[in-house]
């Protein structure tokens, strides 16, 4: 493969990562609602989460696994619900390679 192939199959990567955080963050906020707070502030201060930082992850912000899975319980949604009918494109682009 070469560079400039790299390159282009990186910057695609990148945009696609951008676009399933943006999405993990619409369904954080959608479960958060559902689970009758109106407010991100309220959530994340019942839960023991930072607030700035839990905001930040509802924006489309990088969250870790472990992370994810705290707020997931909290919210008491599996995995498994979470991620149901998620956009999986990235995965696609590492086939290609």
């Amino acid at each position: 493969m070469t560079k400039k192939t790299i390159k282009k199959v990186t910057s695609k990567v990148e945009s696609e990562e951008t676009k399933y955080l943006k999405q993990v963050g619409d369904r954080l906020k959608y479960y958060r609602k559902k689970a009758g707070y109106t407010n991100y502030e309220y959530f994340a201060y019942d839960n023991d989460i930072s607030r700035p930082q839990y905001g930040k992850y509802e924006a489309g912000a990088n969250i870790q696994l472990n992370t994810l899975m705290k707020i997931l319980k909290a919210l008491n949604v599996s995995l498994e619900d979470f991620f149901k009918g998620f956009n999986w494109f990235l995965f696609d682009i590492f086939r290609m390679i």
